[in-house]
C-alpha cells in the first residue's frame, strides 16, 4: 500500500514572519534599504518611500525621484522597517532586487500602486511617462526568513556615525534673548 506523505504543517513562526514583513511594509511610509544584503560593504541604509504590491515592496527612483543608491537588478538588499507606534526597528529582511521593464505588465501594476503614494508630484497626469523615461522601478522581493524581528533582535547598537553634512550644531541661546522676547510681547 502506497502512503502519500502529508505536507508538513507550517509552524507559527513560518506563518508569522511573512505576515510581519507584509503588514509592517504596508503600514510604514518609509523603509531603510542597504544594497548588498546581509554582509553589505556598499552605501549605508537609505530611507525610501515605497508601496507594497503582490508580495513585494516596489520603489521608484533615480532621475528626478529618490536616489536608489547602489540597488541593481539581481542584487541582494537588506530592508529594515520601523514600528509605526514606537519608531524603532521592527523587522529586517533580505530582499532580491528585480528591475521592472518600463511598459511591462508588472511595471504598470507597480506604477499604479506607486502613483498613489507619491506626494506632491509636479506632474501627476504624466508621471508614468516621466518614470518610464527617467527612472527605474524596482521590486524588492523577500528572500527567506527575516533576520531581525520581535524576539530575535541583536544586542548590538546599530548606531552609525552621522553622514557628512554642511549643517552645524545648534549654538546656545544668547543670554539676553529671553528678556528681549519678553519685552517685545509686553510692548
Amino acid at each position: 500500500m502506497d502512503r502519500v506523505a502529508a505536507a508538513p504543517t507550517p509552524t507559527a513562526e513560518e506563518l508569522f514572519d511573512p505576515a510581519l514583513v507584509e503588514e509592517s511594509a504596508k503600514k510604514s511610509g518609509l523603509l531603510w534599504v542597504a544594497a548588498g544584503g546581509r554582509e553589505h560593504s556598499g552605501p549605508p541604509s537609505r530611507p525610501l518611500w515605497h508601496a507594497w504590491q503582490d508580495g513585494a515592496v516596489v520603489v521608484v527612483g533615480d532621475g528626478a525621484e529618490q536616489p536608489l543608491h547602489g540597488l541593481a537588478d539581481g542584487q541582494q538588499a537588506a530592508v529594515t522597517v520601523r514600528s509605526k507606534d514606537k519608531g524603532g526597528r521592527l523587522v529586517r529582511w533580505q530582499a532580491r532586487v528585480v528591475q521592472l521593464a518600463p511598459g511591462s505588465e508588472a511595471w504598470l501594476a507597480a506604477v499604479e500602486e506607486l502613483k498613489g503614494k507619491r506626494l506632491n508630484a509636479p506632474d501627476t497626469d504624466t508621471i508614468a511617462d516621466r518614470w518610464a523615461r527617467e527612472c527605474r522601478v524596482l521590486r524588492l522581493e523577500p528572500a527567506g526568513p527575516s533576520d531581525e524581528r520581535p524576539g530575535a533582535m541583536p544586542d548590538a547598537s546599530h548606531a552609525a556615525p552621522p553622514m557628512p553634512s554642511p549643517a552645524t550644531t545648534r549654538r546656545p541661546i544668547p543670554a539676553g534673548l529671553p528678556k528681549l522676547l519678553l519685552r517685545r510681547r509686553k510692548g
